[in-house]
């Protein structure tokens, strides 16, 4: 006799339960996709490539062209046999003979026979033209095509649907998994190659990994880069855990992974940070208009306005110098010089040799040479330490430049002169008015004033 409260409750049918399942496989699904950084379409391509591996692998047949469509919402899946219509121009058809032998039909593309004194590059051109033979498996005639699908023409696909299976072997499983883990890391490396890719020429934060020699590894996230010798600033020294950062240099696609090359000397870099640290420039009302730079060293920028009533050095150098000061101290204390672009050439050279002071530039257009005269206590400062200054120049400019340095006296020489002859005709017109003054204040009798209008003309002529 049964007891009160041992009813027995109905058990769930496969319906019920179902809908159960197929949540968790789609929350499995949503998992996979917000850890790989992968769409959700791809997901379900792969898990359709995998469930048709292990369909062909169980059921199907060497060449055949198996398609499957899973149904995320049901958990089920559709299998179809895949065909494509082709003739004689597309595919090469054989025949039996009576005697069980092969025989090639005739088919539309004439081939002509390969003289075998020709060239092997001649024959390899010849063979690569070999039609594929025809597999019953695979492809369908027209004239079968036709029967199932009333307008096919050559070219077409023709799907036919197979039946279900739910039983696979173990193979048939381990095939479907190898499948699904190859598909999933190259859709994983692929997304990870697009997204670095798109950042490739930007400025990006990392955290040094490890050392191994003089290559420094950093993490930047999803992946590492790697900062090579020769992008390094010298006399840089790097730690495990320091932040740092890094310009992406290069993105290059590889088999474990997008290859991301980064560097820390790359004359884009210093405009990445400026970008960062002024917004007149991010929003583009002040313009970087050439970069010159030595890393580590020391570094030209020129720099103009697209508005009026906007100082491009005082937005680049910040209220008490915070904004430079700050790319100054990413850049482990490199010098920055922000100048002021100009369409005049001459002009524009003379602010590049800056801190040096220029007296005048001569141009020649032809070899786009400059010829630049400074004061001679001056050469020194506008050649910079081992040539510098004036190679940072150059490079901002793209003209080559030469400096002369010649004495103050010599350049000044004919405004000197001229100086001294105006102070000498100031004297002189002052003592000619204190002379006259004193002839007028004088009270002469008549017979002298021949003798003071004389000396009137000796005054005026000296």
């Amino acid at each position: 006799m049964r007891k009160l409260g041992q009813i027995r409750k109905p058990k769930k049918t496969e319906e019920e339960e179902a809908p159960r399942g197929t949540g968790d496989f789609g929350s499995a699904i949503s998992a996979l996709c917000e850890e790989k950084g992968i769409s959700k379409e791809k997901v379900i391509e792969t898990i359709s490539a995998a469930l048709a591996a292990a369909y062909k692998k169980d059921y199907g047949k060497k060449g055949q062209n198996i398609r499957a469509e899973f149904d995320e919402v049901s958990g089920g899946a559709k299998f179809y046999l895949v065909k494509e219509v082709v003739d004689e121009t597309t595919r090469e058809f054989l025949e039996e003979k009576e005697d069980g032998e092969v025989e090639e039909k005739q088919s539309y593309v004439e081939k002509r026979p390969v003289d075998r004194d020709f060239s092997s590059t001649k024959a390899m051109a010849v063979d690569d033209e070999k039609l594929p033979r025809f597999n019953s498996e695979r492809d369908l005639t027209l004239e079968q095509a036709r029967k199932i699908k009333k307008k096919a023409e050559v070219g077409d696909i023709i799907e036919t649907v197979l039946p279900e299976e739910k039983d696979y072997g173990r193979v048939a499983a381990q095939t479907a998994k190898q499948v699904i883990i190859q598909r999933i890391r190259e859709a994983e490396r692929d997304s990870m190659f697009e997204e670095y890719k798109n950042k490739e020429g930007e400025v990006i934060s990392g955290v040094v990994q490890r050392v191994e020699g003089r290559n420094v590894f950093i993490d930047i996230g999803k992946s590492v880069g790697v900062l090579f010798p020769g992008e390094q600033i010298e006399r840089e020294n790097y730690r495990i855990g320091q932040r740092v950062k890094i310009y992406l240099a290069k993105v290059d696609a590889g088999t474990k992974g997008p290859g991301i090359t980064l560097s820390r000397v790359h004359p884009e870099m210093v405009r990445r940070l400026f970008e960062l640290e002024v917004p007149e420039i991010f929003a583009g009302t002040v313009e970087i208009k050439a970069i010159a730079r030595e890393a580590g060293e020391r570094t030209k920028v020129a720099v103009s306005s697209t508005e009026e009533g906007i100082d491009p050095i005082g937005s680049c150098v910040g209220q008490k110098g915070t904004r430079v000061q700050a790319i100054i101290e990413e850049l482990g204390g490199e010098k920055i010089d922000i100048i002021l672009w100009n369409e005049d050439t001459a002009k524009f050279i003379s602010a590049a040799l800056s801190p040096a002071k220029v007296l005048r530039v001569d141009l020649n257009e032809v070899e786009k040479k400059a010829t630049t005269i400074v004061p001679e206590e001056q050469l020194s400062l506008a050649i910079g330490k081992r040539g510098q200054n004036v190679r940072l120049a150059a490079k901002l400019t793209g003209w080559k430049i030469d400096i002369a340095g010649v004495h103050t006296e010599e350049t000044d020489g004919g405004e000197q002169e001229a100086l001294n002859s105006e102070q000498k005709t100031v004297s002189s017109e002052q003592q000619a008015e204190e002379k006259k003054e004193e002839v007028i204040e004088a009270e002469a009798p008549e017979g002298v004033e021949k003798k003071v209008v004389e000396i009137k003309e000796d005054v005026a002529s000296e």
